[in-house]
């Protein structure tokens, strides 16, 4: 059973920094692409970042710079480091493997 466990999130002032993780476990971890994407209050779903399987990063443009994601093959295990937090990045994240989703963690960012 594909499961994705998030750990992180909460509430930070703007420019402040959280560390989300997510613990993959139920499928070969290395063989995927894995994504993190964030829904804010009526908006759709978007896609923040996502790390290959060599383990190349992509960002999406509002988060360049800012965003840093890594995947540890040791623990089954992808973070996203996100520094320099705004408002706007209040929203639920999650992550994301395949058609498999994560639960979901509110990030909340106050100005």
């Amino acid at each position: 059973e594909v499961q994705l466990v998030e750990s992180g999130g909460g509430l930070v002032q703007a420019g402040g920094s959280l560390r989300l993780s997510c613990a993959a476990s139920g499928f070969t971890f290395d063989d995927y692409v894995i994504g993190w994407f964030r829904q804010a209050p009526g908006f759709q779903r978007e896609w923040v970042a996502l790390v290959t399987k060599s383990g190349t990063p992509a960002y999406a443009d509002p988060v360049k710079g800012r965003l840093t994601i890594s995947r540890d093959t040791a623990k089954n295990t992808v973070n996203l480091e996100m520094n320099h937090l705004r408002p706007e990045g209040t929203a639920v994240y999650s992550c994301n493997v395949d058609h498999f989703w994560s639960q979901g963690t509110q990030v909340t960012v106050s100005s």
